[in-house]
Order: C-alpha cells, then sequence, then structure tokens
C-alpha cells in the first residue's frame, strides 16, 4: 500500500509540474480546461469582479470545480489554510477578504507550483499570503494555528484522504471551519480505473462516493458536515462544496 501510494503521489506531483509551467492541466478532467484560464474559471463559479487584476500567471493554471472562497464566509483578521494552492488564485482571493491583519498560508506538494505562487504574489504585491513546500496528508503548520481550512479540487488526489482530514481538523483552532470543494463519484469505479495514474492525475481515480467522502470528514471530528452546492460534471462524477466545523472544546 506505502509503495502504491508513493506511486501515485509522484505521478500527480509530475503532473502538475507541468501544469505549473505550461498551464492548463489537461484535456480529460472534469475540473481542469483546454480553454482559456479566465473562461474555466467564471464557469466553476469565480465572478468577473473577483477575477479582476489576477495575472494571466494565476488565471492559466485554475484547476478547481468551484469556488470554495465564496462560500468559505472568510473575515477580517482570519487566518486561512489553503490545501493544494497550486498558481495561488484561492489563496490570494482569500488574502483580500481577510484583509492586512488577517493572513494566508497555501500548501501545495509541487516544487513548481510554489514557486509560481511565490512569483505570483510578488508580482501582484500581496502580503499577507505565505506559501509553504509540503504535502496535504502532513501539513507544516503549527496545531490549532487556522481559522479556515480550504481547498480546491485537491483532495481527491490523495491516496491518503483520511489522514488529509485529520491533519486539517488538527490545525484548526476549536470552532474553526473547513470548506471543500471537490469530486466525487455516484459509485465506485472498476479497478483499472483506481490502478491507473493518469486518471488520478486527472481527478477521476481517486474521487470517493459521495457518502463515503462525508463520513470520512465526520471520522475525522468535524461535525455540522453540511453539501452547500453540487452540481454535475459527467455521468460518473459531481463537484460537491462541503462547509464542516471544528466545535469548541
Amino acid at each position: 500500500m506505502k509503495n502504491r501510494n508513493e506511486k501515485i503521489k509522484k505521478h500527480v506531483k509530475k503532473h502538475y509540474a507541468e501544469v505549473a509551467k505550461r498551464g492548463s492541466c489537461c484535456g480529460v478532467c472534469p475540473s481542469c480546461s483546454p480553454t482559456s484560464g479566465s473562461s474555466y474559471a467564471k464557469m466553476i463559479g469565480y465572478s468577473e469582479g473577483e477575477l479582476k487584476g489576477l495575472p494571466d500567471s494565476v488565471l492559466r493554471t485554475v484547476a478547481g470545480c468551484g469556488n470554495p472562497t465564496a462560500l468559505a464566509d472568510l473575515r477580517e483578521g482570519e487566518v486561512v489554510l489553503d490545501l493544494g494552492c497550486g498558481g495561488g488564485i484561492d489563496a490570494f482571493l482569500a488574502a483580500k477578504k481577510v484583509g492586512p491583519k488577517g493572513k494566508v498560508i497555501g500548501v501545495d506538494m509541487t516544487e513548481e507550483m510554489i514557486q509560481l505562487a511565490k512569483e505570483n504574489a510578488k508580482k501582484m504585491k500581496i502580503k499577507n499570503v505565505e506559501f509553504r513546500l509540503g504535502e496535504i496528508e502532513n501539513l507544516p503548520v503549527k496545531d490549532e494555528m487556522v481559522n479556515v481550512v480550504v481547498s480546491n479540487c485537491v483532495i481527491n488526489l490523495s491516496p491518503d484522504k483520511d489522514k488529509v482530514f485529520n491533519e486539517a481538523f488538527r490545525v484548526l483552532k476549536p470552532g474553526g471551519r473547513i470548506l471543500i470543494s471537490d469530486v466525487v463519484t455516484h459509485g465506485k469505479f472498476p479497478s483499472e480505473i483506481r490502478e491507473n495514474l493518469e486518471m488520478w492525475a486527472a481527478c477521476i481515480a481517486g474521487a470517493l462516493d459521495e457518502k463515503d467522502y462525508l463520513q470520512r470528514i465526520r471520522n475525522a471530528g468535524f461535525r455540522k458536515v453540511k453539501v452547500v452546492a453540487k452540481s454535475d460534471f459527467m455521468e460518473v462524477v459531481s463537484s460537491i462544496k462541503v462547509r464542516a466545523y471544528k466545535l469548541s472544546h
């Protein structure tokens, strides 16, 4: 199992290193776009106002399946963690909402994405963001450090989702919340898809059945787990937006 998980991570990391270099993550994945970044971003829920002023170096790597910052009810002064930040679009939108007294931390396992996100932040002169290299299964973040966790079509790429949800719970302050946009299935895929590395990188093979996905969030300790939005990408997969809370002690 360990060797399999490492093989999946290695392939996904290589794939998204290429995305950082060339943009447009693939032509198969329901969360990736063969069209221009701004057109695809609008299609998955970003508004004209949110996209205004974002450079092409941000838009060309948009590879999400929703707009989690729009549903996270971010407040001024909060600390936000973005799991799998990519080129930084959600981190930058969150940074604007939490203001100069707040902070956003973006984590990604791909060196090329972290470098791109840092360059984008410098280009846009955004000071309240920080990008850290690391795996979402082993977050480089202290216990109970953040108010909100967001993630956009990334957790499906992890071969150990239980660990991801446990880590998200660990770093959240009591009373904190998580808002996830991700791809889920309407049943189980056959093994030939589950073991296909290209299908993992395409956000398909790692997608879980919706009920299983929600139960794993609850198993990590989250309460008030709710699907706040849902849309079908194709017959076998849907995009869901989930909000959940780490209740106060």
